[in-house]
Order: C-alpha cells, then structure tokens, then sequence
C-alpha cells in the first residue's frame, strides 16, 4: 500500500489502556513539549568521518527528531498523544508537522508554526553501535513557548533542566496528570537535587546512572535509585548494558531486569523509547518489574533500526519479537517467563516476518508503508 500526504498509513494497533478507559477520561494519554528537529542520519559508515577528507554513506534518512522521538514512541504504542511544539515555516517545518500528524495520528492542536524561524536541524552520523552529531538551530521567539495551560490528560513527560522552573509543569500535575520527568547532563557541575524544584511535582524520575549516582552522591546506581524515593515516589535508573533498576518508594518495591542482548546499530533515540514504554506500562497499571522489563524490550527493538523517530517499535514490531524469540529451541525459559505477560497483549495473527525493516522517508518523497 502506498501512502500519500494527508492519509494515514495502516498499523496493526493495541490500545494498552482499551479495559482501563471510562467516558469521562481526560481526551489525551500523554501530553509533552519541546523542540522539534529535522534529523537527517547518514548510515553504513565503516568509521567516524576523518578531518580534512570526505566520507561517503551507504544509506540516508530523515525524520522529525527531539521531542518527536518521544512523542513517536508514545504513539506508536497506542497511546493518544498529544505534542506542544514549534515548528518552523519552511519545508522542513512542514515535512515534520506532516510525519507526526498525518504519519503517526499524533495531535498537534497545541503546537504553532512561527513566521520567520527555521527549523533545528540535526545531521547524525551512525557507525559501529555509535553515532555521532551536528545541530544547529535557534531558540523559537519566548512567546512560541509552551502553552501557558497545557491539555488535560493522564500523563505528561518532562525534561527537568537544573535551575529552570516550568509552569506548565505544576498547573498539570495540580489538574491530577501523573508526570514522568528525565534529566540530562548537569553543565554547571553542581548536581544539586534542590536545582530541580519541578521534581516535587513528579510521580517517576528515570535518570541515568551516572545521572543518579551524581545528584545523590551514592556509589552505586542502586543504591542512588534508593535515594532519589526520598524526592520522588518512583526512582527507574538505567544501567546500560545490565538493564535497568526501579524503586518504589510507596511501597518499597524493587525491580531489576537485565538488557537484551542485540546488535545496536544507532543508540539514537532509545532512552526516549524506553521512557515510552514505562510510562506505557505504568498507565496500563503493570506491576513494576513488567513495566521495567517492556520498557527495555522496546529500547532494545529499537536500537537495531537507524534513525530516532524511525526506530521506535509499535505492536506489530513487539509480536514479531516474540513470536521469533518462542521459536528458538535453546531459549531461556526463565527468560520467556519475564516476558510472559506479553502474550495477552500481542496480535496471535498476521505477525510480519523478524526482523522487520522500515521505509526510511526522504524529505521530497512519497513514503511506502
């Protein structure tokens, strides 16, 4: 099937929070903003691009990048989500905003285009499991910036940025949305847990480890995510490559699940996904270790795609995978029973073939789906 602009390619979809949902629910499941990019990603790079000379690239895609990682992922497991952004009035602004309203049923009601900006553009370069990028883009004009009061619904996701407050973040967990919030790298080397005043309004922080150990001052990642209860209710802290850990602190529950073991291929993207799958599995009220392990099942599919938006798995990429992983004869049993709860979640039929490949849109073209 072909689809054009302005028509919604067709996805086998499951909606996660189908026995959960009442008329009176709020219209969005998750609502977040920030900034848009145009990512253009160059891959089949044997190595890192060497000073003075040029490199070629076996393959090339473009997607909308930033926030619309996030949003992607979000949509692509099912849930209704709803972006405030900016986005710029020229080709790419345009491209981007088609991807994610037409492309994946994302609502954009609450974002703008801005007369006169253009729009953030980053270049990646992806070779062995790494990548490497370029942006550049400007700030859109202060009053572009997120709604004063943003869309009513069950969740949202923040980025916490040390020393910044944001509003919007308040006025929506006073309206009873459950927010999940990251962090990235604290450029002013303080690590101070009182330069995050908007964590107080948070119901899950999902650093990294190196993040966590640093704002808490602990010297392990387990023990970091046992402190940061004393700020937060729920503490998820990535390992890498040993997965994940997650307390909480309401109950003193614990939860660890090791990674999956894949090739990586670009990393770009994964810790937006695997933010998608928690908050995912947390709406859909999974305990905390099933959460914790769908959150990095859907990290790791998309690890082995190129590109951030691209890769982000949906319902028919999560049934392939175990429908391949139920077939191999020396499988862990101890391993699929972690993954058990999967079976009443996943289509029985029309499991595509694994891996699956995606169509990597390029700006100018029409996409196959």
């Amino acid at each position: 099937m072909t689809a054009f602009k302005g028509e919604r390619p067709h996805r086998q979809q499951v909606d996660p929070l189908g026995s959960l949902r009442a008329p009176d629910d709020p219209p969005w499941d998750v609502y977040l903003t920030g900034t848009v990019f145009l990512d253009i990603i160059f891959t089949g790079l044997d190595s890192a691009p060497v000073r003075g000379t040029e490199s070629w690239a076996r393959g090339m895609g473009s997607s909308p990048g930033g926030v619309a990682n996030m949003a992607t992922a979000l949509a692509r497991l099912g849930l209704k989500t709803s972006l405030a952004a900016a986005f710029g009035d020229d080709h790419y602004g345009e491209y981007c905003w088609d991807a994610l309203e037409q492309g994946e049923g994302i609502d954009l009601s609450a974002s703008r285009t801005v007369l006169g900006w253009h729009s953030p553009v980053t270049v990646s370069m992806a070779y062995e499991g790494e990548r490497t990028m370029v942006s550049h883009g400007h700030a859109a004009p202060p009053e572009q910036s997120e709604p004063e009061y943003p869309p009513h619904a069950r969740a949202a996701v923040a980025s916490l940025t040390p020393g910044v407050r944001a509003p919007w973040i308040v006025r929506a967990a006073s309206e009873g949305t459950r927010i999940f919030a990251d962090v990235g790298w604290d450029e002013t080397g303080a690590w101070d847990l009182s330069a995050l005043p908007d964590l107080a309004h948070c119901e899950a922080f999902l650093p990294n480890a190196a993040e966590a150990m640093r704002y808490t001052g602990a010297d392990c990642p387990r023990a970091a995510a046992r402190a940061l209860t004393d700020h937060v209710p729920v503490a998820v802290v990535t390992l890498g490559a040993e997965g994940a850990y997650a307390v909480d602190g309401r109950t003193g529950e614990t939860a660890e699940v090791p990674a999956i073991a894949v090739q990586a291929l670009d990393p770009t993207g994964a810790g937006d996904v695997f933010v998608a799958g928690f908050v995912t599995g947390t709406l859909a009220d999974w305990p905390l270790a099933d959460r914790l392990a769908f959150a990095g099942l859907t990290a790791a599919l998309s690890v082995q795609e190129f590109g951030g938006s691209l890769s982000a798995p949906g319902w028919s990429e999560l049934a392939a995978w175990w429908h391949r992983v139920r077939s191999l004869e020396d499988q862990d049993p101890a391993a699929l029973r972690r993954y058990a709860f999967l079976a009443d979640l996943l289509p029985n039929d029309h499991v595509s073939p694994w891996p699956l490949r995606r169509a990597v849109p390029t700006i100018g073209f029409r996409r196959s789906a």
